[in-house]
């Protein structure tokens, strides 16, 4: 296995979408996001079944930069229960995985 994984996150809007990924790009917690949508998400919520209309982010990073990157998205995420699920990356590119460890390397002092 690969030391990658992909991340599913969820937002209400294109701009929380953007912001959010811009914070973990800039941080260095992913090392890139694509934003899907929208999208039509089905769910139950608080005993109800809900269709809404949201924005998917896809973030590739690493699993010794995922704990940063929940905190980053459970802090500054709208929601209070955002969808966050990372799966790890079976293959890939090798110059691609090279490149999202470089840009998700923590900076030295």
């Amino acid at each position: 296995m690969k030391d990658a994984w992909v991340v599913f996150c969820t937002t209400p809007s294109r701009e929380e979408a953007l912001r959010l990924a811009r914070a973990v790009v800039e941080s260095k917690e992913a090392a890139c996001v694509n934003i899907v949508g929208p999208i039509t998400s089905i769910y139950r919520w608080q005993g109800e079944v809900v269709q809404d209309q949201e924005y998917l982010m896809v973030l590739k990073t690493t699993p010794g930069r995922f704990k940063a990157l929940k905190e980053t998205l459970e802090r500054l995420h709208s929601y209070t229960v955002p969808e966050i699920l990372a799966l790890p990356v079976a293959e890939g590119a090798e110059k691609y995985l090279a490149w999202l460890r470089e840009e998700t390397e923590e900076e030295t002092p």
